[in-house]
């Protein structure tokens, strides 16, 4: 059974537009997913990334022309430059590792929920009424949010290790049995190809 790594931003709209495509491959070919927020933004200054606010105006025009697009072929609602863009990652992802511990939820669910916060429902996932309303949308006891918060800000932390070393450098990023890597929402189909041989 394969296993899948699974890198993302909660703040991440390109992981937002690959829906729960990813939990869905997963389910055809009976792979398990590990789940992996981490901080984008420190990942970027890490591997060479640019933050957005520092791109080149003609990349900014391009990145609201492919939200647009993207959101269209996904079927998927958006606000191509939320109110609550960028916000604090950390409560939103904290939140995803202690579901993840806790289990008894829809996993998958719950991320996208977080990002459909910010980017189809403009609300602030850095606020923990949110964080809470999208764990119980998701089957999850909303107290998570506020529970093992020092170990899951560890795991945080060691997630982003985990990435840098594993040569994650942007999200969504996949990587399946430690080796073989996918990055973009656009690249699932690729994966998905991937896990049933033909790649």
């Amino acid at each position: 059974m394969a296993n899948i790594d699974y890198y993302f931003s909660t703040l991440s709209p390109f992981t937002y537009l690959a829906g729960t495509r990813l939990e869905e491959i997963a389910t055809r070919h009976g792979a398990t997913i590990t789940y992996k927020p981490m901080d984008i933004a420190t990942l970027f200054t890490r591997t060479g990334g640019v933050a957005l606010p520092d791109r080149h105006a003609a990349r900014k025009a391009y990145r609201l022309q492919e939200l647009r697009r993207g959101a269209k072929k996904a079927g998927l609602p958006i606000n191509e430059q939320p109110f609550f863009f960028p916000t604090n990652p950390a409560p939103s992802s904290y939140a995803i590792i202690s579901a993840q511990k806790a289990g008894g939820g829809d996993l998958g669910g719950l991320v996208h929920g977080m990002l459909a916060a910010i980017w189809a429902g403009n609300r602030d996932i850095a606020d923990n009424e949110v964080i809470r309303a999208v764990l119980s949308e998701n089957g999850f006891d909303p107290d998570l949010a506020d529970k093992g918060m020092l170990t899951a800000a560890e795991e945080y932390a060691r997630n982003l290790e985990d990435a840098v070393s594993a040569n994650v450098f942007g999200s969504p990023f996949y990587i399946v049995d430690g080796s073989e890597c996918f990055w973009g929402h656009d690249r699932l189909d690729d994966l998905d190809a991937y896990l049933a041989g033909d790649l």
